[in-house]
């Protein structure tokens, strides 16, 4: 398990709080707050079973909420009936690109796209606040048929 700033500041955020830092806690937290992608609250348990963590269905869903709760990932409703999640990065705003075929989600910003939605809003006499958008397709892979 990691043991830097990020993996601290939750350790301390649990503590002002007096909530219990578990093992299991902490393990979740490891997966999430160091996560390359965003994941599923299944895929976490998976994640943990391969790193031979054994850690309950409840206890990964609880400590997803009080993840999102300190700030510290962020959760994302692609519309594919479950919610993912991501570490909530010092990074800009940032769009997704969902494949449909494998599921893949990719992160991608585009100043354009930024001035666009503001020029949109303007147009209609809004005071654009912020955004989201899910652009859904067939990654490359997948249109090569090297689905993994």
């Amino acid at each position: 398990m990691a043991d830097d700033a990020v993996t601290d500041r939750f350790r301390a955020w649990l503590r002002e709080r007096n909530l219990p830092v578990t093992a299991p806690r902490m393990a979740i937290a490891d997966v999430l707050l160091h996560a390359e992608r965003h994941y599923s609250a299944e895929e976490i348990e998976a994640e943990l079973a391969a790193r031979g963590t054994k850690v309950g269905t409840a206890t990964v869903y609880r400590t997803i909420d009080v993840l999102v709760e300190s700030g510290l990932v962020v959760e994302r409703d692609f519309g594919e009936g479950f919610r993912r999640f991501e570490p909530a990065r010092d990074i800009p705003h940032h769009e997704h690109l969902l494949c449909t075929s494998c599921g893949r989600v990719e992160e991608f910003r585009d100043e354009r796209l930024e001035r666009m939605t503001t020029l949109v809003a303007e147009s209609r006499g809004f005071a654009r606040q912020r955004h989201r958008l899910v652009i859904y397709g067939v990654c490359r892979d997948c249109q090569r048929g090297a689905v993994t």
